[in-house]
């Protein structure tokens, strides 16, 4: 089946390059992050997606008593994707499969307790080139500008994070630093409590999205992939973010956005100690009435490549049916979704083609596709089947 997937998926990718053609901008825009998920997670969305997901495996509720929240497809208000060109086939491949998976007498209908989705956050959900990714421009600020902290940064972790910013200005990162960015960050942020980087990280996000303008690093997020977030939600479909981005960021970034909870929210994990627990041992150190917990300095594992597969594993406990990512970093994931051996599963990847709209780059989106072609993989081409990715009155400011 998996081999007819992949036969099936390089051969749709093959008629689609030879007909995409570029769109432009076909919707109308918005300014605020608050004209997408964050009104329909306040309506009660994400609790609605949480209580399906922990909801035991029973027999179905007598037709009169179901509620309006796990009612078929076909007796609740369509659902729409937005933002999306009109003449995006790979659009239409979405809602082919939601229809399909969610229709009792499919023979691949999905049950609600199995629709579980894993997405990547960065470059997938939101920006990633302004001018590099959230947690390194927010690492970069700690370091070296905050008032209250830049000079109890180490020389090492400014002589990176001095690095890092160079690389900012050409939106090309040093390869392999993955590990010494969650070090220095780690400590960068040791001895604060959850709701103070909580706090600090929606206090950044005001803060401009360089390169752009009207827009701020809270809003730097596509819009065509809320409105699937949102599509995939009114179809009963439970949603987790699986990012290589601090665990505690990804959760301010993912709940302000998109409505997502944060224990929906899966990440890179540095560790949690309490505040007079010192060099002892978790093992040995017994929590006290007075204590708090606090970030410990540490980072434990970056979620990248294999290990959002073990977090997957150790976090959910179910294979996916439908995994969005945008980079090799998502390979994994993709993969693994992919091969479900009782559903359908899929897997989509963003190509940052968009050299317009966004700072793409066609020779990685290409490199991308290639591989994908041959995983069996479906991709997303920004420029041509997003309507918008920011909202029409967002602009680049680049000069080159």
């Amino acid at each position: 089946m998996k081999m007819k997937k992949r036969l099936s998926a390089a051969l749709l990718a093959l008629c689609m390059a030879a007909s995409m053609t570029a769109c432009g901008d076909k919707t109308e825009s918005s300014s605020k992050a608050a004209e997408t998920t964050a009104a329909s997670a306040a309506a009660g969305t994400t609790a609605s997606a949480a209580e399906t997901t922990a909801a035991p495996e029973t027999s179905a509720p007598a037709a009169d008593t179901v509620p309006e929240e796990t009612k078929a497809p076909e007796e609740k208000a369509e659902a729409k994707l937005e933002y999306w060109a009109e003449d995006s086939e790979i659009k239409d491949t979405i809602i082919d499969w939601v229809k399909a998976v969610t229709d009792p007498d499919s023979p691949r209908f999905i049950p609600v307790e199995d629709r579980i989705v894993v997405s990547d956050m960065d470059g997938t959900l939101i920006g990633e080139l302004y001018p590099a990714y959230f947690d390194h421009c927010m690492f970069v600020h700690r370091a070296l500008y905050d008032e209250d902290y830049k000079d109890k940064a180490s020389e090492e972790m400014k002589e990176f994070a001095h690095q890092l910013e160079e690389a900012f200005k050409v939106r090309t990162l040093p390869k392999g630093i993955e590990k010494t960015h969650a070090k220095f960050a780690a400590e960068a942020y040791k001895g604060m409590t959850y709701d103070e980087l909580l706090a600090y990280t929606r206090e950044y996000m005001k803060t401009p999205a360089e390169g752009f303008e009207n827009m701020t690093r809270g809003e730097a997020y596509y819009k065509p992939m809320a409105s699937l977030l949102d599509y995939l939600r009114a179809n009963d479909f439970t949603i987790y973010v699986v990012s290589g981005t601090d665990r505690t960021l990804s959760r301010a970034l993912c709940e302000d956005m998109f409505g997502i909870a944060p224990n929906y929210v899966i990440g890179t994990d540095t560790t949690i100690v309490g505040t007079a627990q010192g060099d002892a041992d978790g093992m040995d150190y017994l929590y006290k009435p007075d204590d708090q917990t606090i970030f410990g300095g540490e980072f434990i594992t970056k979620n990248l490549k294999m290990n959002k597969v073990s977090a997957i594993v150790h976090e959910i406990g179910k294979v996916p049916v439908l995994a969005l990512g945008n980079s090799t970093g998502d390979l994994s994931m993709a993969e693994y979704v992919y091969q479900n051996q009782k559903y359908d599963g899929r897997a989509y990847l963003l190509l940052c083609d968009d050299t317009e709209r966004d700072y793409g780059k066609p020779d990685v989106a290409e490199s991308l596709r290639k591989t994908c072609d041959e995983l069996g993989f479906y991709t997303v081409s920004m420029k041509n089947d997003f309507a918008t990715i920011y909202g029409d009155n967002v602009t680049l400011t680049k000069t080159e």
